[in-house]
Protein backbone atom coordinates (compact mmCIF):
# COMPACT_ATOMS: atom_id res chain seq x y z
CA UNK A 1 0.00 0.00 0.00
CA UNK A 2 1.24 3.41 -0.34
CA UNK A 3 1.82 5.50 2.06
CA UNK A 4 0.64 9.12 2.46
CA UNK A 5 4.21 10.83 1.93
CA UNK A 6 5.04 8.66 -0.50
CA UNK A 7 2.14 9.08 -2.40
CA UNK A 8 2.17 13.33 -1.59
CA UNK A 9 5.66 13.13 -3.13
CA UNK A 10 4.49 11.36 -6.37
CA UNK A 11 1.78 13.76 -6.96
CA UNK A 12 4.20 16.18 -6.71
CA UNK A 13 5.69 15.12 -9.95
CA UNK A 14 2.92 15.30 -11.13
CA UNK A 15 1.01 11.60 -10.78
CA UNK A 16 -2.31 10.93 -9.26
CA UNK A 17 -2.98 12.25 -6.00
CA UNK A 18 -5.64 13.56 -3.40
CA UNK A 19 -6.04 16.32 -0.74
CA UNK A 20 -5.59 15.22 2.67
CA UNK A 21 -6.83 16.45 5.82
CA UNK A 22 -3.80 18.68 6.91
CA UNK A 23 -2.56 20.12 3.68
CA UNK A 24 -3.52 20.99 -0.15
CA UNK A 25 -1.55 19.66 -2.15
CA UNK A 26 -0.08 20.76 -4.86
CA UNK A 27 -1.15 20.89 -8.21
CA UNK A 28 -0.24 18.39 -10.94
CA UNK A 29 -1.50 16.11 -13.36
CA UNK A 30 -2.99 12.89 -13.87
CA UNK A 31 -3.16 12.01 -17.60
CA UNK A 32 -5.11 14.65 -19.59
CA UNK A 33 -6.51 15.60 -16.38
CA UNK A 34 -5.02 18.77 -14.57
CA UNK A 35 -5.55 19.23 -10.74
CA UNK A 36 -4.93 22.65 -9.80
CA UNK A 37 -4.12 24.64 -12.93
CA UNK A 38 -6.30 27.75 -12.13
CA UNK A 39 -4.47 30.16 -9.85
CA UNK A 40 -7.02 32.60 -8.01
CA UNK A 41 -7.03 35.94 -8.12
CA UNK A 42 -5.85 36.31 -4.93
CA UNK A 43 -3.86 34.99 -2.67
CA UNK A 44 -5.72 32.86 -0.35
CA UNK A 45 -4.56 31.43 3.54
CA UNK A 46 -5.45 27.73 3.77
CA UNK A 47 -6.14 26.60 7.22
CA UNK A 48 -3.74 23.86 8.66
CA UNK A 49 -6.72 21.58 9.25
CA UNK A 50 -9.87 21.47 7.15
CA UNK A 51 -12.83 19.71 8.83
CA UNK A 52 -15.01 21.36 6.02
CA UNK A 53 -18.14 21.05 7.63
CA UNK A 54 -19.96 24.25 8.42
CA UNK A 55 -17.17 26.25 8.57
CA UNK A 56 -17.64 29.21 6.04
CA UNK A 57 -13.89 30.30 5.55
CA UNK A 58 -12.72 26.58 5.18
CA UNK A 59 -15.06 26.59 2.05
CA UNK A 60 -14.33 29.82 0.72
CA UNK A 61 -10.32 28.86 1.26
CA UNK A 62 -11.02 25.99 -0.78
CA UNK A 63 -13.30 27.56 -3.19
CA UNK A 64 -10.30 30.56 -3.43
CA UNK A 65 -7.20 27.69 -4.06
CA UNK A 66 -10.07 26.37 -6.82
CA UNK A 67 -9.30 30.26 -8.61
CA UNK A 68 -13.46 30.57 -8.33
CA UNK A 69 -15.41 32.91 -6.27
CA UNK A 70 -17.25 31.42 -3.76
CA UNK A 71 -20.63 31.38 -5.51
CA UNK A 72 -18.86 29.13 -8.42
CA UNK A 73 -17.96 26.76 -5.88
CA UNK A 74 -20.87 24.07 -6.87
CA UNK A 75 -21.67 21.46 -4.54
CA UNK A 76 -24.76 18.63 -4.25
CA UNK A 77 -26.98 17.40 -1.67
CA UNK A 78 -25.59 13.60 -1.24
CA UNK A 79 -27.92 11.16 -0.07
CA UNK A 80 -26.33 7.66 -1.11
CA UNK A 81 -28.16 7.26 -4.66
CA UNK A 82 -26.86 7.89 -8.48
CA UNK A 83 -28.58 11.33 -8.96
CA UNK A 84 -26.58 13.66 -11.63
CA UNK A 85 -27.09 17.03 -11.31
CA UNK A 86 -25.55 19.24 -14.29
CA UNK A 87 -23.94 22.83 -13.35
CA UNK A 88 -23.55 23.74 -17.04
CA UNK A 89 -22.80 27.42 -18.34
CA UNK A 90 -26.32 27.85 -18.55
CA UNK A 91 -27.70 26.45 -15.42
CA UNK A 92 -29.73 28.58 -13.07
CA UNK A 93 -28.09 30.95 -10.43
CA UNK A 94 -27.41 31.42 -7.75
CA UNK A 95 -26.96 27.42 -7.74
CA UNK A 96 -29.36 25.95 -5.42
CA UNK A 97 -27.47 22.39 -4.76
CA UNK A 98 -29.94 19.67 -5.80
CA UNK A 99 -30.27 16.24 -3.93
CA UNK A 100 -27.52 14.05 -5.77
CA UNK A 101 -24.31 12.14 -5.73
CA UNK A 102 -22.56 13.28 -9.29
CA UNK A 103 -22.09 16.59 -10.94
CA UNK A 104 -21.13 17.44 -14.39
CA UNK A 105 -20.08 20.29 -15.74
CA UNK A 106 -18.45 22.39 -18.84
CA UNK A 107 -18.23 25.90 -17.31
CA UNK A 108 -14.81 26.84 -16.61
CA UNK A 109 -15.62 29.54 -14.00
CA UNK A 110 -17.48 27.14 -11.70
CA UNK A 111 -15.58 24.14 -9.85
CA UNK A 112 -17.38 21.32 -8.81
CA UNK A 113 -16.66 19.14 -5.74
CA UNK A 114 -18.14 16.14 -3.75
CA UNK A 115 -17.33 15.80 -0.12
CA UNK A 116 -16.07 11.95 1.54
CA UNK A 117 -15.16 10.71 4.67
CA UNK A 118 -14.75 6.83 3.88
CA UNK A 119 -16.98 6.84 0.38
CA UNK A 120 -15.09 6.84 -2.88
CA UNK A 121 -14.33 10.21 -4.63
CA UNK A 122 -14.28 9.98 -8.44
CA UNK A 123 -13.26 12.70 -10.70
CA UNK A 124 -13.65 12.46 -14.59
CA UNK A 125 -12.13 14.74 -16.91
CA UNK A 126 -12.13 13.90 -20.95
CA UNK A 127 -9.03 14.57 -22.96
CA UNK A 128 -9.76 18.54 -23.73
CA UNK A 129 -10.37 19.08 -20.43
CA UNK A 130 -13.11 21.33 -21.04
CA UNK A 131 -15.95 18.63 -19.40
CA UNK A 132 -15.82 16.94 -16.10
CA UNK A 133 -17.38 15.50 -13.45
CA UNK A 134 -17.37 14.53 -9.48
CA UNK A 135 -18.85 11.27 -8.28
CA UNK A 136 -19.58 10.47 -4.46
CA UNK A 137 -19.90 6.56 -3.65
CA UNK A 138 -20.23 4.40 -0.82
CA UNK A 139 -21.52 1.03 -0.95
CA UNK A 140 -25.02 2.04 -1.38
CA UNK A 141 -23.90 4.34 -4.79
CA UNK A 142 -21.74 1.83 -6.03
CA UNK A 143 -24.63 -0.63 -5.63
CA UNK A 144 -26.79 1.67 -7.27
CA UNK A 145 -24.07 2.64 -10.36
CA UNK A 146 -23.57 6.34 -9.02
CA UNK A 147 -20.16 6.32 -11.55
CA UNK A 148 -21.81 4.96 -14.19
CA UNK A 149 -24.55 7.31 -14.06
CA UNK A 150 -21.81 10.13 -13.91
CA UNK A 151 -20.14 8.90 -17.28
CA UNK A 152 -23.99 8.54 -18.97
CA UNK A 153 -24.58 11.99 -18.18
CA UNK A 154 -21.60 13.74 -19.75
CA UNK A 155 -21.97 11.54 -23.21
CA UNK A 156 -25.65 12.42 -22.81
CA UNK A 157 -25.02 16.22 -22.17
CA UNK A 158 -21.84 17.08 -23.87
CA UNK A 159 -21.79 14.28 -26.37
CA UNK A 160 -17.99 12.79 -24.71
CA UNK A 161 -17.14 8.96 -25.31
CA UNK A 162 -16.18 7.25 -22.31
CA UNK A 163 -12.74 6.17 -23.65
CA UNK A 164 -11.96 9.85 -24.09
CA UNK A 165 -12.33 10.39 -20.08
CA UNK A 166 -9.44 9.91 -17.47
CA UNK A 167 -10.65 9.46 -14.23
CA UNK A 168 -8.96 10.12 -10.82
CA UNK A 169 -9.90 7.90 -7.59
CA UNK A 170 -9.21 9.36 -4.12
CA UNK A 171 -8.62 7.88 -0.84
CA UNK A 172 -11.56 5.70 0.52
CA UNK A 173 -11.82 3.24 2.85
CA UNK A 174 -9.72 0.32 1.87
CA UNK A 175 -10.72 -3.76 1.61
CA UNK A 176 -8.20 -4.02 4.31
CA UNK A 177 -10.91 -2.39 6.92
CA UNK A 178 -13.79 -2.28 5.46
CA UNK A 179 -15.82 -4.86 6.90
CA UNK A 180 -19.55 -5.12 6.03
CA UNK A 181 -23.08 -7.31 7.28
CA UNK A 182 -24.74 -9.79 4.70
CA UNK A 183 -27.80 -6.94 4.09
CA UNK A 184 -24.67 -4.85 2.31
CA UNK A 185 -23.93 -7.73 -0.15
CA UNK A 186 -27.81 -8.49 -0.35
CA UNK A 187 -28.18 -4.98 -1.76
CA UNK A 188 -25.83 -5.44 -4.30
CA UNK A 189 -27.73 -8.51 -5.49
CA UNK A 190 -31.20 -6.81 -5.33
CA UNK A 191 -29.66 -4.55 -7.47
CA UNK A 192 -28.44 -7.12 -10.31
CA UNK A 193 -25.15 -7.08 -9.85
CA UNK A 194 -23.43 -10.60 -11.02
CA UNK A 195 -22.77 -13.26 -8.80
CA UNK A 196 -19.32 -13.48 -10.47
CA UNK A 197 -18.79 -10.04 -9.69
CA UNK A 198 -19.74 -9.76 -6.07
CA UNK A 199 -17.12 -12.83 -6.06
CA UNK A 200 -14.57 -10.24 -7.05
CA UNK A 201 -15.71 -7.36 -4.98
CA UNK A 202 -17.05 -9.49 -1.34
CA UNK A 203 -14.73 -11.39 1.06
CA UNK A 204 -15.66 -13.67 3.72
CA UNK A 205 -14.36 -11.82 7.52
CA UNK A 206 -15.36 -12.72 10.74
CA UNK A 207 -18.32 -13.86 12.68
CA UNK A 208 -19.66 -13.92 9.11
CA UNK A 209 -19.50 -10.58 7.85
CA UNK A 210 -17.56 -9.43 4.34
CA UNK A 211 -14.95 -6.95 3.50
CA UNK A 212 -16.17 -4.89 0.61
CA UNK A 213 -13.04 -4.16 -2.11
CA UNK A 214 -14.12 -0.35 -3.37
CA UNK A 215 -10.97 0.11 -5.25
CA UNK A 216 -11.56 -3.25 -7.30
CA UNK A 217 -15.45 -2.52 -7.71
CA UNK A 218 -14.76 1.42 -8.72
CA UNK A 219 -12.03 -0.04 -11.27
CA UNK A 220 -14.17 -2.60 -12.45
CA UNK A 221 -17.57 -0.14 -13.02
CA UNK A 222 -14.97 2.73 -14.83
CA UNK A 223 -13.92 0.01 -17.25
CA UNK A 224 -17.06 -1.79 -17.77
CA UNK A 225 -18.22 2.13 -18.66
CA UNK A 226 -15.96 2.23 -20.89
CA UNK A 227 -12.91 3.98 -19.60
CA UNK A 228 -9.18 2.64 -20.88
CA UNK A 229 -7.53 1.08 -17.79
CA UNK A 230 -4.40 3.38 -18.35
CA UNK A 231 -6.89 6.46 -18.00
CA UNK A 232 -8.00 5.14 -14.48
CA UNK A 233 -5.71 6.07 -11.55
CA UNK A 234 -6.80 4.74 -7.91
CA UNK A 235 -4.93 6.11 -5.22
CA UNK A 236 -5.45 2.98 -3.40
CA UNK A 237 -4.69 4.82 0.41
CA UNK A 238 -7.38 3.46 3.15
CA UNK A 239 -8.67 6.50 4.90
CA UNK A 240 -9.02 4.37 7.87
CA UNK A 241 -5.62 3.12 8.17
CA UNK A 242 -4.30 6.92 7.25
CA UNK A 243 -6.60 8.49 9.97
CA UNK A 244 -4.08 10.54 11.28
CA UNK A 245 -3.66 12.34 7.84
CA UNK A 246 -7.04 11.61 6.07
CA UNK A 247 -10.52 11.31 7.68
CA UNK A 248 -12.47 8.73 8.14
CA UNK A 249 -16.16 8.35 9.54
CA UNK A 250 -14.98 4.69 10.52
CA UNK A 251 -12.08 5.65 12.87
CA UNK A 252 -13.63 8.97 14.19
CA UNK A 253 -17.02 8.37 13.68
CA UNK A 254 -19.47 11.75 14.18
CA UNK A 255 -16.64 13.94 15.10
CA UNK A 256 -15.39 12.91 11.76
CA UNK A 257 -14.55 15.99 9.18
CA UNK A 258 -14.88 15.70 5.77
CA UNK A 259 -12.66 15.50 2.74
CA UNK A 260 -13.28 17.51 -0.64
CA UNK A 261 -12.57 16.23 -4.07
CA UNK A 262 -12.78 19.07 -6.72
CA UNK A 263 -12.44 19.76 -10.29
CA UNK A 264 -13.38 22.40 -12.72
CA UNK A 265 -13.08 22.42 -16.42
CA UNK A 266 -10.53 24.09 -18.45
CA UNK A 267 -11.59 27.43 -20.86
CA UNK A 268 -12.14 27.28 -24.27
Amino acid sequence: MTSPERFHRRFLRGEPSCEMRNRIAAPGTIGNLSIGEHTPQEAVAVPLELMLRGDLQEWNAVAGYAGVDPTDFLSVRQFHGAGVAAASSDRPRPWSPPEADAIVSNDPSAAISVRVADCVPILLADDTGRHVAAIHAGWRGTAKRAVIAGIEALQALYGVRPERLTAAVGPCIGPCCYEVGGDVLDGFRVAGHHPEILAAWFSPAEAGRQRLDLWRATRDQLEGAGLLPPNIHISELCTKTHADVLHSYRADGKAAGRMVGVIRPKAF
